[in-house]
């Protein structure tokens, strides 16, 4: 069919659409979460989220696959992630612990969500402005690494007798500290740009596969092992930054 200026309509294959359904289904996870918080079940919200952040890793790969990169794609994936690693996450835990802080709880989670959308906005420009980036390195902690320091002491929770392991107001802190780092110009460790021996592939792969098995075996507990392990990464990124570059970094 032709339109009113005599150009063929573009038809677009319902597998091309995969990749922003699945950008959607993310969205709906990391919306779950939230109702499960309201309910007290707040394993079922980590798990959600979770679930949010594995289909939000895969959409934009699925897209490249599938050739059906757009920016509607784009824009939806920019938006998903504020939603996923910027609000869920600091609203889980106001749910669970910060609300005994009452106003300054929810100070918190504005703070937490407006310092990601920052962060997503300065990504976003510096990929439209061409900025070039300094291979192996991030500058600030990416939002999904953030969301997941965010939610750090429930996983210690859950992996121990479910109290906070901190006061309320220590923790409010600490989320502001996160979020912090995500606007901040700290390099950071980018997985993009980390390379392996070819003969050294096998111990890689034998590791990341134990990985698997702790996060099946024990979740929570390997959960706040790994947030901990990113937190302890930022110095060594830090001085590795330096001895490579010995400058600023440039975003992102």
């Amino acid at each position: 069919m032709s339109g009113p200026l005599g150009k063929r309509r573009r038809e677009v294959s319902l597998v091309a659409l995969l990749p922003n359904l699945m950008t959607l289904a993310a969205v709906c996870a990391g919306l779950s979460a939230i109702r499960f918080a309201l309910d007290d079940r707040f394993g079922e919200a980590i798990a959600a989220l979770v679930l949010a952040a594995v289909l939000d890793g895969m959409d934009g790969s699925v897209a490249r696959l599938l050739k059906s990169d757009s920016a509607l794609g784009a824009e939806l994936d920019s938006l998903a992630d504020f939603v996923n690693f910027g609000v869920v996450p600091p609203l889980v835990i106001y749910l669970w612990v910060l609300h005994d802080l009452r106003g300054a709880g929810w100070l918190v989670v504005l703070v937490f969500a407006i310092c990601t959308v920052l962060r997503l906005a300065r990504f976003n420009v510096s990929i439209k402005s061409g900025t070039p980036s300094m291979p192996g390195f991030h500058t600030g902690v990416p939002a999904p690494a953030g969301a997941m320091l965010c939610l750090l002491p429930l996983f210690a929770a859950q992996a121990g007798t479910g109290a906070p392991p901190a006061s309320p107001l220590a923790i409010a802190v600490y989320l502001v500290f996160v979020a912090l780092l995500m606007i901040s110009r700290l390099p950071t460790y980018s997985l993009k740009g980390v390379k392996v021996p070819q003969g050294r592939a096998f111990f890689l792969l034998s590791g990341l596969g134990a990985v698997l098995v702790a996060l099946f075996t024990y979740p929570w507990a390997t959960m706040a092992a790994l947030s901990l392990a990113y937190l302890a990464s930022l110095l060594p990124a830090f001085v590795s930054h330096r001895r490579r570059y010995g400058r600023p970094l440039t975003p992102p």
